[in-house]
């Protein structure tokens, strides 16, 4: 695909990602802030489960909850669902666009596994509908033990994030974990939260008592999508910090970063409740700061060679980086220099010291795939130069 429409497409499809994205996880937060917010105590009207007052946009609002279904439906019935279903959608065609089409760029990574194009998208694209049946089973198998439930599947997720750093890049395996995560999430609005507001809907139709179960399952898969948000917005962002995908144990650090989001957001929903438990939130805290200290480690101090300067290594990366960090890149599918990066002055390349340092020698996640390939001894090199140039003018 000619590269100037390979970019307007990214641009075009994340644009809407985001957007649709905001919508649907701001409905999910509203919804689920409205459920724990509900005031049930006091006697409520005849079919009333509870009703809560706000006041927002310089006007007042009373909203009601029925415990089941009311006994006539009103004549405009709002849904939320095209939210779900639009970031879905918009998130696959990125997946095609920036991992698919060009997989040897940021899906394959020779140094974690040497996979065929179609074997590398298979895997990809196969593990969001595995993680749909897996997550599935497991709530129809557990549905009725929901702390044994949700073990259960922030174990699946954390074998499945183990299993694609074996197999894909560490940003693509960051990626998939995070859209199979978002494909529970919206395959449970398409395959049970609006197939049971409908099955309510017909019953009210024709006059016949609503099963109250179907709308007791739908609000647990809910709560689901809603514990699974701050994960999956983690993923979204991990891609701007290669020091969490490319970390040698960049799994379980996604692992302790998604346990970080569950935490965080069932502080607020036991808040909301109107319930005391002030240990969530600082528990949230202490795993990220535990994550972030194990993956930091110091700067490399060298290995006593004469210091590595400026021009020694403008050839390496002249050779190995300005091929696509350039003005007008010369590999084959970029029309821009990626993230708005060039490398083509010494000072350029002094002034981002560090942060080739992080993602050539740190975490090796540069050239991607290695497409330019770089050498251990290149890498080496770029080392001693970030210990004594580089760090000395980033301290």
């Amino acid at each position: 695909m000619e590269p100037h429409l390979t970019d307007w497409l990214g641009i075009l499809l994340r644009w809407l990602h985001v957007i649709a994205g905001i919508a649907w996880i701001g409905a999910s937060f509203y919804f689920n802030w409205l459920e724990n917010r509900l005031q049930r105590g006091a006697p409520q009207a005849e079919g009333i489960e509870g009703y809560l007052w706000a006041v927002h946009g310089g006007g007042f609002y009373r909203l009601e909850k029925f415990r089941v279904a009311p006994k006539k439906l009103p004549a405009a019935l709002h849904w939320f669902k095209w939210e779900a279903y639009v970031t879905w959608l918009s998130g696959a065609g990125l997946l095609a666009v920036v991992y698919y089409w060009d997989a040897k760029v940021y899906l394959i990574d020779p140094a974690v596994m040497a996979l065929s194009t179609p074997v590398a998208v298979a895997v990809g694209a196969g593990s969001l509908a595995v993680s749909w049946l897996a997550y599935d089973a497991l709530c129809r198998l557990l549905q009725r033990r929901p702390l044994l439930l949700a073990a259960a599947v922030f174990a699946f997720f954390a074998l499945l994030a183990f299993v694609l750093c074996q197999l894909l890049s560490g940003r693509a395996a960051y990626l998939h974990t995070g859209a199979a995560m978002g494909t529970v999430m919206a395959a449970n609005v398409l395959r049970v939260i609006i197939p049971s507001q409908k099955s309510l809907v017909r019953s009210v139709e024709h006059g016949r008592a609503p099963d109250p179960q179907l709308g007791a399952s739908a609000l647990v898969r809910s709560r689901h999508n809603n514990y699974l948000t701050l994960p999956v917005l983690f993923v979204m962002v991990s891609g701007h910090y290669p020091l969490t995908y490319g970390h040698p144990w960049n799994w379980a650090l996604l692992a302790a970063v998604s346990a970080a989001g569950v935490l965080v957001r069932h502080y607020f929903n036991v808040r909301h409740r109107g319930e005391q438990s002030r240990w969530w939130f600082p528990a949230a805290a202490v795993a990220v700061i535990i994550a972030a200290a194990a993956v930091t480690a110091p700067w490399q101090s060298g290995d006593g060679d004469a210091l590595v300067t400026t021009a020694a290594i403008r050839p390496v990366v002249e050779k190995r980086c300005t091929v696509c960090h350039a003005r007008a890149p010369t590999f084959p599918g970029f029309a821009g220099a990626p993230g708005g990066i060039t490398l083509e002055s010494e000072a350029q390349m002094e002034n981002l010291a560090r942060r080739i340092y992080d993602v050539t020698v740190k975490s090796k996640t540069m050239p991607p795939g290695n497409l330019s390939a770089m050498t251990d001894e290149e890498r080496a090199l770029l080392g001693r130069w970030f210990t004594g140039i580089g760090a000395a003018a980033h301290e």
